[in-house]
């Protein structure tokens, strides 16, 4: 087998495009939506199917697999020199309730269409190359988001991981050992070499401007809070405007100043009310208790200080306003990621040497790399979504974006696995 020869000469490898995009396609299937969308929770029955065809796909491909204690799924192929750690990309399996084709899943097929790939041309390279599924990434059934990769690179502890529940009280490690993923092998102390992601971009900065390939430089920090908010239900009629303890009111309130908050902090501050839980939830009775979630962003952490202190504040005046108790946790918190220079580089040179527009880009939202960055060093790759909408039924990418991706992604990484 020749040893990147067809790299080392300049000539850039290519993927199967039409394969990667009906693979794509087949794995849609499972969990589809009627608006071509898919739902496929984490530690489903659709996240199950969805895992166990990556695995029938990777096992053809001659990969290894292994899974550890929280149930990601790692695909491997060997390298010359197996004692080296292994290049690996991957991303999740998991989505949205109403999720899109490509968010996540395209990171772990576009991986496994490198193993396809490098099979095809018959290139061997120095270093293993690894597929990752990560599991939990949305956060979406048990948050917080990035669960697993967050148990792998040291940010949470196992035990944390395992007994996260969703809404009906089942946690993570008993839907693991339900859809029979729950693996043996620990979690983390995986020696890696580098790590790559390629993703939409799930925002709309490279279709505004016409540009195949974001250079991820770095992703925003993030916090995450749920605040519970307290007063009296009480009857619609008869309780009078002034002595109502209105729990829906604040609530109300608190959208509106988290939305100055992110305004306040333009243009890069991101804020988000995304939850809100009414009880009773009744229409002639007064809300006495509201649930709600708030999401801050922002590529400077000392600006998302400012934005936690700001609502911190404002929160405890509109408690005092309202008569009522407000208890507000910090659920979810990372500091914005710088991504390695080495990594960025494999990316910027695959991009340029296959000929695509790009540019550098800023992640806007979390992913399972900006863990990763803590424990390998670690950049991402982004390619355009129509109207830069994600997390929603009707994302949607082009196959020629979908493949110029799948490219970068497969010489950065050759790049990176013929140093030793």
């Amino acid at each position: 087998m020749e040893v990147l020869q067809d790299c080392i000469a300049g000539t850039q490898l290519h993927v199967n495009g039409g394969r990667l995009w009906d693979s794509l396609m087949e794995m849609a299937r499972i969990g589809a939506t009627p608006k071509g969308g898919v739902c496929r929770l984490a530690l489903t029955d659709e996240d199950k199917a969805g895992r166990d065809l990556f695995v029938h796909w990777a096992k053809e491909a001659g990969c290894t697999i292994t899974v550890d204690q929280i149930g990601n799924i790692f695909a491997r192929r060997p390298g010359r020199d197996n004692s080296l750690p292994a290049v690996l990309t991957g991303s999740h399996a998991d989505s949205q309730p109403t999720g899109g084709r490509f968010d996540g899943i395209y990171g772990v097929l576009a991986g496994l269409e490198v193993i396809r790939a490098l099979n095809d041309h018959q290139v061997e390279t120095e270093h293993p190359i690894e597929v990752a599924i990560w599991t939990n990434e949305e956060g979406s059934r048990f948050p917080p988001a990035m669960v697993a990769s967050g148990v792998f690179a040291g940010v949470f502890d196992l035990e944390y991981g395992l007994s996260r529940k969703d809404q009906t009280g089942k946690t993570m490690g008993e839907e693991l050992a339900r859809i029979g993923y729950a693996g043996e092998t620990p979690v983390g102390g995986r020696p890696l070499h580098a790590c790559f992601e390629v993703h939409i971009e799930q925002g709309p900065i490279l279709e505004n401007a016409s540009t195949t390939i974001g250079v991820v430089t770095g992703a925003q920090g993030q916090r995450w809070y749920e605040l519970n908010l307290t007063g009296q239900e009480s009857h619609a009629g008869p309780t009078p405007m002034t002595l109502r303890r209105d729990a829906l009111l604040g609530a109300a309130k608190v959208v509106q100043l988290v939305n100055e908050i992110g305004l306040r902090f333009a243009p890069l501050a991101c804020a988000t009310v995304g939850m809100l839980n009414v009880y009773p939830n009744s229409r002639n009775v007064i809300p006495g208790q509201v649930f709600m979630t708030v999401d801050f962003r922002h590529p400077d952490d000392a600006v998302l200080a400012q934005m936690d202190a700001a609502l911190r504040e404002g929160v405890a005046m509109i408690a005092v306003d309202g008569k009522l108790e407000a208890e507000l946790e910090q659920i979810f918190y990372y500091a914005p990621v710088a991504f390695d220079i080495n990594c960025i580089a494999a990316v910027r040179g695959a991009t340029e040497q296959l000929g695509y527009t790009h540019r550098d880009i800023i992640a806007g939202a979390g992913h399972d790399s900006c863990y990763l960055a803590q424990v390998a060093p670690t950049s991402m790759i982004f390619v355009p979504c129509i109207g830069g909408i994600s997390h929603n039924e009707i994302e949607d990418a082009l196959p020629e974006w979908i493949e110029a991706g799948a490219n970068v992604l497969l010489n950065s990484m050759l790049t990176m696995a013929k140093r030793t």
